[in-house]
């Protein structure tokens, strides 16, 4: 039985491409590329090493990490950023480099992806398509199923493993067509079209440009910690003051030796972390942002401990006052 490869969002296009390939009686394994921008840690996402079933529509879907080779496409895309900080093109080649790599090693006869012509004005027109396929060195093995119609045919669909004329001609952003093949497969409930990146949020942006101006290298760890709270910068340091119960627990998760950890005594506190360099004065200007965010704002000091390398200490701070949160701001 032939079999394929799928490139799977877990969003309506690439449910349906799926569904179009697996009704001519092909095997199709999806795998879902997981990037650091694309699983958000606020929502406990299920570990990247593991598969996981989806019960809606009986698909196993297999997760692959790449983060460490997507940071480094992130800091100097070949074909540029979109709106705000995602490098679009040069990520579909990447993980269309990494589904080569599968198919390959397991013996898969084509990639399957949820594309739709003109959908998106970057990284979805005819022209980009055909760079993006030369570039992953997969032209000709891939089938997009929902505009299949308006490409040459693929490999497979030359060699009759696909019957061409069960594929679509989908183009443009109306998700109409979308709808009703979602109907005719019998799909109720679905997910409303919109981006899963952090890249295309342009508040997310301005705090990663931030980052990699300060830390060209950053670490998982470090992109992970953007998600969190409100993010400062003082000097040399990265300071974080969790927003809710949630940031304060996954900020003390991810907290590291070096990193100093800081919360009020005696009242309903964030946590607030500083990573990068810890002197006195940034202890001193990380209590004050801790004491402004915590129950006890309005009092003129504050008791805060804080603690680095399990060494915990108090000291007493003012709350921030509006001038310096606005001058410390991300």
């Amino acid at each position: 039985m032939p079999k394929a490869l799928a490139l799977y969002s877990g969003g309506l296009d690439s449910t349906l491409s799926v569904l179009a390939i697996q009704r001519q009686g092909i095997e199709v394994s999806l795998v879902r590329f997981l990037t650091p921008f694309n699983v958000k840690i606020k929502k406990q996402a299920q570990p990247a090493d593991k598969s996981h079933f989806n019960s809606d529509l009986d698909f196993v879907i297999r997760d692959y990490p790449i983060f460490e080779k997507f940071i480094e496409i992130l800091k100097k895309p070949i074909f540029g950023y979109g709106k705000n900080m995602n490098p679009c093109i040069d990520c579909k080649i990447l993980m269309l480099k990494e589904a080569k790599n599968i198919m390959i090693e397991d013996g898969y006869d084509f990639i399957v992806t949820g594309e739709v012509l003109w959908q998106r004005p970057m990284s979805q027109r005819r022209d980009i398509l055909s760079v993006i396929d030369r570039e992953a060195s997969v032209r000709g093995y891939v089938v997009r199923p929902l505009s299949a119609k308006l490409f040459n045919p693929s490999i497979a669909e030359q060699a009759g493993i696909i019957d061409r004329q069960r594929l679509y001609d989908f183009s443009g952003r109306s998700r109409k067509p979308q709808m009703k093949l979602a109907h005719e497969f019998g799909i109720k409930d679905y997910a409303q079209p919109a981006s899963g990146c952090l890249l295309t949020d342009p508040l997310y942006s301005i705090k990663l440009r931030e980052l990699l101006t300060h830390c060209p290298n950053p670490s998982i760890n470090d992109i992970n910690l953007l998600q969190l709270g409100r993010h400062f910068r003082f000097k040399n340091a990265k300071i974080v003051v969790g927003r809710d119960e949630i940031d304060n627990e996954i900020i003390e998760s991810i907290c590291e030796p070096s990193d100093c950890l800081l919360w009020g005594e005696g009242y309903g506190s964030p946590l607030t972390i500083i990573r990068g360099e810890v002197s006195d004065e940034t202890i001193r200007a990380a209590a004050s942002l801790c004491a402004r965010h915590s129950d006890a704002k309005k009092l003129p000091l504050v008791e805060v401990s804080f603690k680095i390398y399990e060494q915990v200490s108090i000291i007493k701070a003012k709350p921030a006052s509006d001038e310096m949160l606005n001058s410390l701001r991300i």
